[in-house]
């Protein structure tokens, strides 16, 4: 018998994924080219050609026993003194590989994270709409989620009922900008407002509050928006990166966390992400990757293949008359839908097109549309949008 934790996790298994099961049955029946699964993140821009021979470098020329043997547990320190180098470059900080771990991907950061501050029911402040697996992350290490409800003019963070969300409770607050599943970037003056809040709030409770950025979609960023580098705000900050869009590796999960000097307790904190990392069961960052990373720690993927399917979709679906704001990074489109989230979802598949109910990040009456496909699959998916459409203007 499994336990009642995972009872509840299998019955409320993810939508997405269900989705792209979906798509599966649907594509072995219509074919490929006549289904247009728009569901799962998963980049479709190719790996850059320098990580494949970066890869094929280190296996040929580097020692064996090095490359695939075992390290600190916070990773290499010649790849984390390369990564901290990259970020003060390209931020004006000032870390070294003391404030960075290694990690297996974002997902594996915020569970080490939560693992070392949360104890049972301290709280997690969430702005819907939100990746729906940060309530396992958090509930994993017995605390609770509390959601802060979408501001659907702008997709903003609403500032006031955060406010009033923060309670003795409350030891963090995640955020994730460019967002998933809305493309939206919080800008500065946001941010600084949030910041103040929790300033206030932090000596108003008299104990720390740490901020949480999840930042996997910071390289996917469009029309040169700047992404704020939150440490610069806010001193009990964790900067949560991953090279899975970055450098289109999401099966080498690989990725870290950044926890500044001006981070209360920050020795401790460093010390219990390290033994995190190890009894999770990830003991430290895939070795190969690690290295491969410090080799192409200027690369990333070419955008203007995301920024072309963006502006190709966002321009069709509004004018076949659906209703979205314009995404300024990450590659997913969130559209208002006409009736029910998922209602819309179920008569979508009817014109073979798959996307994920909003309800599934806390947002109903939206859908996630993801536009990490190819190009030409966007293309031939405009006349099934164009009967959808139609259907609703009946």
């Amino acid at each position: 018998m499994i336990s009642d934790k995972m009872k509840k996790l299998v019955e409320n298994n993810s939508v997405i994924r269900e989705m792209f099961e979906e798509g599966k049955r649907l594509r072995a029946i219509y074919g490929d080219k006549n289904v247009f699964d728009f569901s799962l993140g998963n980049p479709s821009v190719e790996t850059p050609e320098k990580v494949n021979g970066a890869i094929k470098e280190i296996l040929e020329k580097e020692d064996s026993l090095k490359v695939h043997g075992y390290m600190s547990n916070s990773g290499f320190e010649d790849v984390r003194t390369t990564v901290a180098d990259s970020i003060n470059k390209r931020f004006e900080t000032n870390f070294s590989e003391n404030n960075i771990i290694m990690t297996v991907g974002a997902a594996s950061a915020l569970n080490i994270i939560f693992k070392s501050i949360l104890n049972p029911d301290d709280e997690v402040i969430v702005f819907a709409p939100y990746f729906m697996e940060y309530n396992n992350y958090v509930s994993g290490y017995d605390g609770k989620v509390v959601v802060v409800s979408p501001n659907t003019e702008n997709f903003e963070p609403n500032l006031e009922e955060f406010e009033n969300k923060i309670t003795n409770k409350t030891k963090a607050v995640l955020v994730n900008t460019p967002n998933n599943p809305t493309g939206v970037i919080y800008k500065e003056d946001v941010i600084k407002k949030m910041t103040e809040i929790m300033n206030r709030k932090e000596q108003e409770f008299g104990h720390e509050i740490f901020l949480i950025s999840d930042e996997p979609y910071r390289e996917l960023v469009y029309d040169d928006i700047e992404v704020p580098y939150l440490t610069k705000y806010y001193n009990n900050t964790f900067i949560v990166y991953s090279y899975s869009k970055t450098l289109s590796l999401p099966g080498e999960r690989i990725g870290y966390v950044v926890v500044p000097n001006e981070m209360e307790d920050t020795e401790n904190i460093i010390t219990a992400l390290t033994i995190s990392n190890r009894i999770i069961g990830c003991v430290n960052a895939p070795s190969l990757i690690q290295r491969t990373v410090m080799k192409c720690i200027n690369e990333k993927v070419d955008i203007s293949i995301y920024k072309k399917n963006r502006d190709l979709l966002y321009s069709k679906l509004t004018e076949l008359g659906f209703e979205c704001i314009k995404p300024e990074g990450a590659f997913y489109l969130f559209v208002k839908t006409p009736v029910d989230d998922k209602e819309f979802c179920n008569k979508a598949k009817e014109f073979n097109l798959l996307f994920v109910p909003g309800s599934s990040f806390v947002c109903s009456g939206y859908v996630r549309i993801a536009y990490c496909v190819k190009t030409d699959m966007i293309e031939r998916s405009f006349e099934a949008f164009r009967k959808l459409a139609e259907y609703y203007k009946k």
